[in-house]
């Protein structure tokens, strides 16, 4: 489902890297770990198509987002990849539910009410739904964010630091969640954390 081949990214002519492949399949979740400045967050950008590489490309179910011109890659992300970022960026006039009717009817131009109602329902969510995302703890608004980054059955599920704010009951319900719905949506799940808690529980890893 995800391939990448010598990928290279420069910032300026100071701080320049060099990351190893990396494959994924349907359905498997992947850690990458590595200390602060290894290029952990600027590969998921990569991966997500908010960056463009040097060199190297970036395939996607045989998709290359690397050769993609910017409008191209900006639709293919919103259709094929979901992001779980470590801030989750709310609309904060918006309930629950419509912050994520609103992503599907950004990437398709249609509002998948229903589906947003059965995937916030599975994430333990359905007394919350007519809520703002300010009433809810930081817990239920990292659920959101991954109902949010599902919504449209992303090919590629990324998630930057997703347990680094929770306690320790909450991140192994989060990463447990994680894990089984991209198993559920045959999606590839990446995880970029140095989260020590999902060191010990994910054995698939890449060290940056």
């Amino acid at each position: 489902m995800v391939l990448t081949q010598n990928i290279r990214f420069s910032y300026g002519k100071s701080t320049d890297f060099s990351f190893p492949d990396i494959a994924a399949a349907a359905g498997e979740t992947l850690l990458i770990t590595g200390g602060s400045g290894k290029g952990k967050t600027t590969l998921l950008h990569l991966l997500g198509g908010l960056l463009r590489p040097a060199s190297g490309k970036i395939l996607i179910d045989t998709a290359d987002i690397s050769q993609l011109a910017d409008r191209k890659r900006d639709r293919f992300r919103g259709q094929h990849i979901g992001i779980v970022l470590q801030q989750s960026y709310f609309v904060a006039a918006l309930t629950v539910l419509d912050n994520v009717v609103l992503a599907s009817w950004l990437a398709t131009g249609k509002r998948a009410t229903a589906k947003a109602r059965e995937i916030l329902t599975q994430l333990g969510l359905e007394t919350q739904l007519d809520k703002l995302p300010s009433q809810l703890s930081i817990g239920q608004q990292q659920r959101v964010s991954i109902a949010r980054a599902l919504i449209n059955s992303p090919k590629l599920l990324l998630a930057d630091e997703p347990t680094s704010s929770l306690d320790d009951e909450n991140a192994v319900i989060v990463a447990d969640m994680l894990s089984a719905l991209a198993a559920q949506f045959g999606t590839a799940l990446i995880i970029v954390t140095h989260d020590q808690r999902l060191k010990d529980r994910f054995p698939n890893q890449i060290s940056l």
